[in-house]
């Protein structure tokens, strides 16, 4: 199977780079699944239906979120009829929508993605998503015909690398979302799970984490609110992603390879299929 995942969508930019460059890595790399990270698309903190709904449009299968997952009040009820939307899976009990998501690929072949909040630094008190992780590969055992990919959405590396090496060889990936940094430490762990660090966004990098440079900066520089609200950067963006790769017998990982095109970054793509 073949699978693309794209880092935190950053307000227009971001879904504008999508619409102009996922047309072409899907038609060169033929993925058979395409995953977004969507918690900042909506003018650049959560997510609304028609903003999910134009992202669906580019032929996206799935959408996850993070801790901003209700900025933007009306995806609580939005959320309810359209499973294609996931939050994060740790929130507690009676909380609206569901963290997970089946996507039927082809030939009897699916794909789960999990979403996972991570707590370090991001939300301490929210419930335990090693354990819930452990519950959810207790209910779906990794095969070539079920592949589990695990958007890992927080901020401290550590966290998150401690997550895949506990999941490592249960699941087919855990990808890093949420800095809006890409890292360099895309890799296969030893037992068989692809691994990063952070993918990184979809958004303007001449900003600060996909913000614009003047508010971000004043926030760290005085001790007064800027003369605006923080809003997107709206530069062209470098889209930021993985194309992962695992084996039909196993569900393990085979490859994992870094997508970055457009914008300022330094380019990456993977061969063509």
């Amino acid at each position: 199977m073949r699978i693309l995942f794209f880092g935190d969508v950053m307000g227009r930019s971001g879904r504008e780079g999508l619409a102009q460059h996922l047309p072409m890595l899907k038609e060169r790399l033929k993925p058979d699944a395409v995953i977004a990270n969507a918690e900042n698309a909506a003018s650049g903190v959560g997510l609304t239906k028609k903003v999910a709904d134009d992202l669906f449009a580019l032929g996206i299968s799935c959408l996850t979120l993070g801790n901003h997952s209700w900025a933007q009040r009306e995806l609580m009820i939005s959320i309810e009829s359209e499973p294609r939307i996931i939050r994060p899976l740790n929130y507690p009990e009676g909380t609206p929508g569901r963290g997970v998501y089946m996507i039927d690929v082809s030939q009897g072949r699916k794909l789960l993605v999990v979403n996972p909040l991570m707590r370090v630094f991001v939300e301490p008190l929210l419930d335990d998503p090693f354990g819930a992780m452990e519950k959810t590969v207790a209910e779906h055992k990794l095969s070539g015909n079920l592949q589990i990919l695990v958007d890992a959405h927080g901020e401290a590396t550590s966290e998150k690398s401690a997550l895949a090496n506990v999941l490592d060889g249960r699941v087919s990936a855990v990808v890093g979302t949420h800095t809006h940094v890409p890292t360099a430490d895309e890799r296969i762990l030893p037992q068989g799970s692809a691994y990063i660090s952070d993918v990184g966004m979809c958004g303007d990098y001449d900003s600060i984490v996909g913000m614009k440079k003047d508010v971000a900066t004043w926030r760290f520089t005085h001790k007064t609110p800027f003369r605006e609200r923080k809003s997107p950067a709206e530069g062209a963006a470098t889209v930021c992603g993985v194309l992962i790769t695992t084996d039909d017998s196993t569900g393990l990982a085979v490859n994992i390879e870094p997508i970055r095109i457009g914008g300022i970054l330094k380019q990456e793509i993977p061969s063509a299929i």
